[in-house]
């Protein structure tokens, strides 16, 4: 897709590519600034030259413009989730109580997974059986 989108930009030209830029530019500014871990260095890089591309087909001042643009909309998308977050945490803490469950349950995971692979010879403990707790809690 970002081959189709560089190869559309160049096609269409300084002019008529000017109202399509932001467009353009999401999904090139999302993976410029993925924190996956499980990223791909091919797509980083492809993004990286599309985007030296536009810089050289629009101009520089143009390209700033549309950027920042993208920049903005992106930062405003996240703080709304994180504020909506917090929100359903007030809301629902129930529904929040098992998302912070969850979460602490993949760390424990991640960190077993951790000593492991740096320790062959040592065993995780097994966890201990808390039959009032389990009881307690809500699923």
């Amino acid at each position: 897709i970002f081959k189709f989108l560089g190869a559309i930009s160049v096609d269409l030209g300084k002019d008529r590519i000017k109202p399509y830029l932001p467009t353009i530019l999401t999904p090139l500014y999302r993976e410029l600034n993925s924190t996956y871990a499980e990223q791909d260095s091919t797509l980083k890089n492809l993004s990286q030259e599309i985007i030296e591309l536009l810089k050289k087909l629009v101009g520089l001042e143009d390209f700033s413009l549309a950027f920042s643009a993208v920049q903005k909309q992106a930062n405003q998308k996240r703080a709304m989730r994180k504020k909506q977050r917090a929100l359903q945490t007030v809301a629902n803490p129930d529904i929040a109580a098992r998302r912070k469950l969850k979460r602490h349950k993949t760390k424990a995971e991640t960190r077993k997974r951790k000593i492991a692979s740096l320790r062959p010879t040592y065993k995780a403990k097994r966890p201990r059986s808390h039959s009032l707790k389990d009881l307690a809690m809500v699923e």
